[in-house]
């Protein structure tokens, strides 16, 4: 059971990291969009947690940098909004 729900995690966070590079790449949301960042954000984390599982560490590591990448942006777009 484990197994499935980290292999599901895995998919979600492939979802959302396609999904939100479609959206950019159709100029349907701007690079700096929240909603972008929260998908990358999302398929970070959900990435992260499956790579540390299978414990691929290059793939972890990229994750990692995509969270850190999601969240400073986003930190800068709610500091632009204050």
């Amino acid at each position: 059971m484990e197994k499935i729900i980290i292999d599901s995690l895995g998919w979600i966070g492939a979802f959302f990291y396609l999904l939100a590079y479609f959206l950019v790449s159709t100029k349907k949301l701007a690079g700096d969009a929240t909603s972008y960042q929260i998908m990358n954000l999302v398929g970070g984390i959900t990435l992260t947690i499956n790579t540390f599982y299978y414990h691929t560490l290059p793939a972890m590591t990229v994750n990692v940098a995509w969270i850190g990448i999601s969240t400073f942006t986003l930190a800068r777009v709610w500091l632009a909004k204050r």
